[in-house]
């Protein structure tokens, strides 16, 4: 069983910036590919960005490229999201995902569905 705790969530003005963290149990952290989405109301969950086990290979959903940065630091079992030029439009529930299933090093994954466990969440708030 994987436990995630994702914190750093809040309200921000558009522009501005912030950085979610996702905490992960478990002692095979360094094998897991992670994920985050998010879902704003009365709309479905959306892919945001994904980072392989080894953190060699990082993708991103086109409206957030050149914006946000993932990463994760193995050492600490945590996956970070860094979140610059929020728009209003980035305003949502964030959750991060752990694909337990390991493959390769560089493996990353975009579909909901090919994720194990997930996180609580954490609300994103752009003021505009």
């Amino acid at each position: 069983q994987v436990q995630l705790v994702e914190s750093g969530g809040g309200l921000v003005q558009a522009g501005g910036s912030l950085r979610l963290s996702c905490a992960a149990s478990g002692r095979t952290f360094s094998t897991y590919a992670m994920g985050w989405f998010r879902q704003a109301p009365e709309k479905e969950r959306e892919f945001v960005a994904a980072i392989s086990s080894s953190g060699g290979t990082t993708d991103y959903v086109d409206s957030v490229k050149g914006r946000f940065i993932v990463s994760r630091d193995n050492a600490k079992n945590t996956v970070y999201l860094q979140m610059n030029s929020l728009e209003p439009e980035d305003t949502a529930v964030y959750s991060c995902a752990a694909n337990t299933a390991f493959v390769w090093y560089n493996n990353i994954y975009r579909r909901p569905d090919q994720y194990q466990y997930w996180g609580q969440g954490t609300q994103v708030t752009v003021s505009s």
